[in-house]
């Protein structure tokens, strides 16, 4: 270790001399001659350049001619980097995009979740909700399977959960964007990564100032202003500057608004970052038309407005036509103050339809992705489903044979209370070719607890729940001849399901099935019977331990155009406290519904252009114990 720790400073010192003597294209030179693969040493030698859009282009060019990936890399995310600074989006997404193809060509997971996360910030300064959240969450997947992380991977997290924060912001869920800014803090203070916590305390006083606290709001504004003057950031200045005068305003303190905001103007024209150079702009035209000084307002508001149009910053273009409207308002131009009124509600239209149909709890979870590892893996899983489907749909014959032998024992059994021999031959009939759709241990569970019923002599109940078991039967059977079904006959199915179930559990589960009313649930298509293995999983694993209070629940909506979420959520003893009695037992039985459900999904979402995801989350109570499993089954639409 100390070793390779005197190799690295050797280097950094190398480089440092050499960039005293070295410039421009000789650099370049050194990079590729020496193979240099440091990043930080590339960045030590060409600190004066990284802004040199000339250099950065000829670095990229003489690295591919040269097969040097650490030179492209590090030009195209330097380019990334200069284009989001001035807020030419499209420039900056495309040039990190490339990086983000070249990090996976080197393999190098480490760039690779940097440079997801600078997509994700670029496309949430564009108010891109859905494509931000993509990137961020990508990135806090990857971060987070890697074990033993180093200082590097833990500020991914950091930035991956700030940024998802910030995404819960934009949302107006407060609350939850104070947790994951929490989180995040985490990190940046085991770090002791200044720069990290100046932009957490930051990310609290939006946070708080959306909670209406604005005390609050200001205490963390100022601290974040505090650290941000120990490392001398003038950007860091600048969003602080703005954000307190904000809350001044909000305070009616129009005068010490007014003060913090023109003291931080001339560093934001330095800077020109125009996201930050327009939010200031419109902080100013706001602390000014609340001072009635009205002239000066309207020139900063325009100012703003200019910026905003000319670079896409859709959420300045909205605040600034809302504050020219008040300001023709008080100028009794009512003409005026309309039309910038009906601007403002249209561009806020045009940010906020896509978030509206973000549902939030999406975010923060890991994912449970299962691909297969290559073409000769599908072909022979392929194969084992074809085999599979063949066998099924020979045995549901026979099941539906035995359904019929069933009833009639059962007919015969409440009149005389007879035949009990002949209908504990039909439930003792093996079962283990149903396991590619329902498990026999269900199938014997549910059979067995309406026999005892017909023993008990309780015939309504026992009639009620054949009559459930057998339409639940049909929809089996039918589901095996179809490739897809509504979700509108699914929920009828899962409903039929879990009413089965409970029957052994005394009905003591409570189950609830929440769906968006917005949902269109008989055009939507879904693999049938695809909930299936994960709410037995919810219950014989969770729930069938548990004493009392036994739920589940499931929520059904739309995350965006493009995809629908399914959450199940049970209250039992979650993955570990299974896996532990799991362990303790002699013998396991292994389910094939998880696996095989991922089967038939991998083939189902072919027909999109999106894939599916399963995501296991562990739920905790307040003295973080182990307080049950939420599964989220995202699904393409379209």
């Amino acid at each position: 270790m100390k070793t390779r720790m005197f190799v690295l400073f050797f280097l950094l010192l190398s480089a440092f001399t050499f960039s005293q003597k070295k410039e421009g294209t000789e650099q370049i030179t050194y990079f590729i001659k020496n193979n240099i693969s440091n990043q930080k040493i590339i960045d030590s030698i060409f600190l004066k350049n990284r802004k040199n859009e000339r250099l950065l282009r000829l670095l990229i060019k003489k690295s591919k001619e040269n097969s040097y990936l650490e030179g492209e890399f590090y030009g195209s995310n330097a380019l990334g980097r200069y284009y989001r600074d001035l807020s030419l989006f499209d420039n900056s997404i495309y040039e990190y995009k490339n990086a983000l193809l070249v990090s996976r060509k080197k393999k190098d997971t480490i760039s690779e979740i940097k440079t997801l996360n600078a997509i994700g910030s670029v496309y949430r300064r564009q108010d891109d909700i859905r494509n931000a959240l993509n990137y961020h969450q990508e990135a806090l997947d990857k971060a987070t399977t890697i074990k033993n992380p180093k200082i590097t991977t833990k500020k991914s997290i950091s930035i991956a959960q700030n940024s998802i924060g910030n995404i819960y912001l934009s949302l107006k869920q407060y609350e939850l964007a104070l947790k994951e800014f929490k989180k995040a803090m985490v990190f940046q203070k085991q770090l002791n990564h200044t720069r990290g916590i100046a932009i957490n305390y930051k990310c609290f006083g939006d946070a708080y100032e959306g909670l209406g606290d604005l005390d609050e709001a200001l205490k963390n504004y100022h601290k974040s202003l505090n650290y941000n003057t120990q490392i001398n950031s003038t950007i860091g200045k600048v969003i602080c500057g703005y954000n307190i005068a904000n809350v001044l305003i909000k305070q009616k303190k129009y005068n010490q608004a007014l003060k913090t905001v023109d003291t931080i103007l001339q560093l934001a024209i330095q800077e020109k970052d125009m996201f930050y150079l327009s939010s200031t702009y419109n902080t100013l035209g706001l602390a000014q038309l609340h001072s009635n000084k009205l002239q000066s307002a309207k020139k900063n508001l325009m100012a703003a407005l200019e910026i905003a149009k000319k670079f896409n910053i859709h959420s300045i273009i909205v605040k600034a036509t809302e504050n020219l409207s008040f300001l023709f308002a008080k100028r009794e131009d009512f003409k005026k103050a309309y039309s910038y009124y009906r601007k403002s509600k249209e561009e806020n239209v045009k940010t906020l339809n896509d978030k509206n149909l973000m549902y939030v709890g999406e975010l923060i979870t890991k994912y449970d992705k299962e691909r297969s590892e290559n073409q000769i893996n599908y072909l022979a899983k392929k194969n084992q489903i074809a085999q599979l489907q063949i066998t099924k749909n020979r045995t549901l014959w026979i099941i539906a044979l035995g359904l019929f032998t069933l009833i009639a024992v059962v007919i015969f059994s409440i009149g005389k209370q007879k035949g009990l021999e002949n209908e504990k031959r039909v439930l003792s009939l093996k079962q283990d070719a149903l396991r590619s759709q329902m498990n026999p241990h269900f199938m014997f569970n549910a059979l067995n607890s309406i026999k005892l019923y017909i023993i008990e002599n309780e015939q309504q109940k026992a009639t009620y729940y054949l009559n459930k078991f057998s339409k639940l039967m049909r929809k089996i059977l039918e589901a095996s001849a179809i490739q897809e079904t509504t979700l509108a006959e699914e929920i009828k199915t899962m409903k039929l399901y879990l009413s089965i179930e409970n029957i052994r559990f005394s009905n003591e589960i409570d189950f609830t099935i929440n769906t968006d009313a917005s949902l269109n649930l008989e055009k939507i298509k879904i693999p049938p019977l695809v909930l299936q293995p994960f709410l037995e999983n919810s219950i014989w694993h969770g729930l069938s331990t548990k004493e009392n209070n036994k739920k589940i629940n499931i929520n059904i909506g739309e995350i965006s155009s493009n995809y629908l979420l399914i959450e199940i959520e049970d209250n039992g003893i979650g993955r570990k406290g299974a896996a532990i009695i799991k362990a303790k037992k002699s013998i396991n039985r292994t389910s094939m519904g998880i696996n095989l459900t991922k089967d038939r999904l991998t083939n189902f979402v072919k027909q999109f252009n999106n894939d599916y995801s399963i995501i296991y989350e562990d739920l905790k109570d307040k003295k973080n114990n182990d307080a049950g499993t939420k599964v989220r089954i995202k699904l393409p639409l379209s």
